[in-house]
């Protein structure tokens, strides 16, 4: 699952903490990384693991054009494991993978400079 934003967008209204709160944001190690066959937008579908208590779960994401699938394997990415799973095409995604627009809308993924174990809730 991938939302694409501009990196010039303009700041989104406040909301409560309490909102924020909702957003369930885990950090998982990319265990399988393959190009989303069929894809209108080029794609990567990954499997992530976050965690015993999470488990595997898929994702979709707009990223080829700073990685490749071989690449993401062993990677620790970000996502939002409560939203509702998205259909892409033919395929289920699970996890929003968070990640940040450059100057041409390129998405970088985002991640932690060290490593956290899979499933920790960002806080």
């Amino acid at each position: 699952m991938h939302i694409s934003f501009k990196p010039d967008a303009p700041p989104m209204p406040e909301i409560s903490f309490d909102d924020f709160l909702s957003v369930d944001i885990r950090i998982g190690t990319v265990l399988e990384a393959t190009p989303l066959e069929g894809a209108r937008t080029p794609s990567i579908r990954m499997l992530i693991d976050f965690g015993a208590t999470i488990g595997q779960k898929k994702s979709a994401a707009q990223i080829t054009e700073h990685y490749d699938a071989d690449g993401l394997i062993g990677r620790q990415v970000m996502g939002v494991v409560n939203f509702p799973p998205r259909q892409i095409g033919k395929f289920m995604s699970e996890v929003l993978t968070l990640g940040f627009a450059d100057a041409d809308g390129a998405i970088r993924l985002a991640g932690p400079d060290a490593p956290i174990a899979n499933g920790t809730r960002m806080s």
